[in-house]
């Protein structure tokens, strides 16, 4: 995400309809509207890989796991996150979440900052967010902060398992990183084969 407005300030009806019609994905700031610019292939993999994980072991409950083109409304702005839980009935609109359990964002040098900052704070403040989740797409780090833990982090790293509480699910670091290609990961693959 560009950190530079692409419009005046609109209107959250006006961002709405712009979406709709949209060739390119917008988030929406205290009514400034920012561009996303493209996600690398580590960063699709690692979308894919969590959003796979989360998915398989919610089949057959009332969760349901989004990816990318889904927004979730925090107040009067709204995100893309990379992926998101919802396990409420959330019907509210086709096009956005209100309810997410789990938001997970991963990082690249132009959203670091925003993503474990301003976005982070905006989305604590969802009632019914419990975990917030950072991964890292350049080293094999993924960081946690848990609404349980009053929005403490906690540090995991490839050989390691997270368990979502909220949900109920473990998952595998290693597995969140299937196919990913950084130095993190290829020294563990090696290690592990050795």
């Amino acid at each position: 995400m560009s950190l530079n407005p692409t419009h005046k300030q609109i209107s959250e009806a006006a961002y709405l309809q712009g979406e709709l019609l949209a060739a390119t994905k917008h988030e929406y700031i205290d009514g400034d509207v920012y561009a996303m610019a493209g996600a690398s292939e580590n960063h699709n993999l690692l979308s894919l890989n969590m959003a796979s994980e989360l998915r398989a072991q919610l089949k057959g409950t009332p969760c349901r796991a989004f990816m990318a083109d889904m927004k979730v409304k925090v107040g009067a702005n709204f995100f893309y996150p990379d992926v998101m839980v919802v396990c409420q009935k959330d019907d509210a609109n086709e096009y956005y979440k209100n309810a997410p359990v789990i938001i997970v964002e991963i990082l690249s040098k132009s959203t670091r900052h925003f993503d474990q900052t301003d976005k982070r704070l905006r989305c604590q403040q969802i009632p019914t967010l419990e975990e917030y989740v950072l991964i890292e797409q350049d080293k094999g780090e993924i960081q946690v902060f848990s609404k349980k833990h009053h929005w403490q982090s906690f540090y995991y790293y490839l050989g390691g398992e997270i368990t979502f509480s909220s949900l109920g699910v473990t998952v595998q670091v290693e597995d969140i990183y299937y196919q990913v290609n950084n130095e993190d990961v290829i020294e563990f693959l090696q290690e592990k084969s050795s």
